[in-house]
């Protein structure tokens, strides 16, 4: 595979700001916010034209990593050897590339039928639905109870600050979810930031099946928000057995993570975790 190195982008804006102050009194001063725009994903292959998958708003940086991703989560690729290139897209007769839509050429025929649900979506909401139930049940297996890290209490309760240690972008802005792959020993694979969740765990994702470690599974997935069906689904397609979060999860992201054999560990937070299901991978 070729091509896949991915361009710096312009994470934050700077911004006036009027501030209001208890005692009636305004200020001006500037203030930092995290970028948001459009990505458009497209996918083509030696048999099929070019076709755009779906518009995603989120903060640059990894779009070729969330653009591969996003298509494995989706079932549209299996591997990296389903992967030719990774590119931003030219304009006709130009050399100007553009950086909000990002192509990705497959070596192999993609399923049409996921490629026209034409879908857009927000920074904080991913897709979901009766279909995409559905297909998650048929496409993915249940976990083995051995398969997966084995983490100890001491070190579930300090995964949120493994992966805050490597949010740059959140500390200048205070705006960004972050996802990241932690080991049973704190070592962490890669750690990403995006305005939306769903985008951050993208990243994380594509970059594993960029460098071929899918299965994910000697790795817990450690997200900042909350849980919802969208991201168990996104991590059973990358066989990740361990999923922590500071927020709450959803009773549909329980029910599936019990039927998947994945341990589901919200609230992590404040030196305590809530553990929902599969408690055999935390240890005393």
């Amino acid at each position: 595979m070729a091509n896949i190195a991915g361009v710096v982008r312009r994470k934050v804006t700077n911004w006036a700001v009027k501030v209001v102050r208890k005692d009636g009194t305004q200020a001006s001063k500037p203030d930092v916010l995290v970028t948001e725009e459009p990505l458009e994903i497209r996918v083509e292959s030696p048999f099929q034209t070019v076709q755009p998958v779906a518009v995603t708003m989120r903060t640059p940086g990894h779009d070729f990593e969330l653009a591969v991703g996003f298509l494995f989560t989706e079932g549209m690729i299996k591997n990296s050897d389903d992967v030719h290139t990774v590119r931003y897209c030219q304009l006709p007769d130009s050399a100007e590339q553009q950086f909000n839509v990002v192509t990705v050429s497959l070596k192999v025929q993609f399923d049409e039928a996921l490629s026209r649900r034409g879908m857009v979506t927000s920074a904080s909401c991913g897709i979901c639905g009766t279909t995409s139930i559905e297909q998650l049940a048929q496409t993915v297996s249940r976990i083995e109870s051995g398969v997966g890290p084995v983490m100890t209490s001491q070190m579930l309760i300090s995964l949120p600050e493994i992966i805050r240690e490597m949010q740059p972008t959140f500390d200048r802005t205070g705006g960004l979810h972050a996802a990241g792959l932690v080991d049973a020993q704190g070592a962490a694979f890669c750690v990403r930031e995006d305005i939306g969740r769903h985008n951050a765990v993208d990243k994380v994702i594509g970059k594993a099946v960029l460098e071929n470690k899918i299965p994910i599974s000697s790795h817990a997935l450690v997200v900042s928000g909350r849980l919802s069906f969208e991201i168990i689904q996104k991590a059973a397609m990358a066989g990740i057995s361990f999923i922590a979060s500071v927020g709450a999860p959803s009773s549909l992201a329980v029910e599936t993570a019990e039927d998947l054999g994945i341990t589901l560990v919200g609230f992590v937070r404040d030196g305590t975790a809530n553990i929902y299901t599969h408690t055999h991978r935390i240890a005393n």
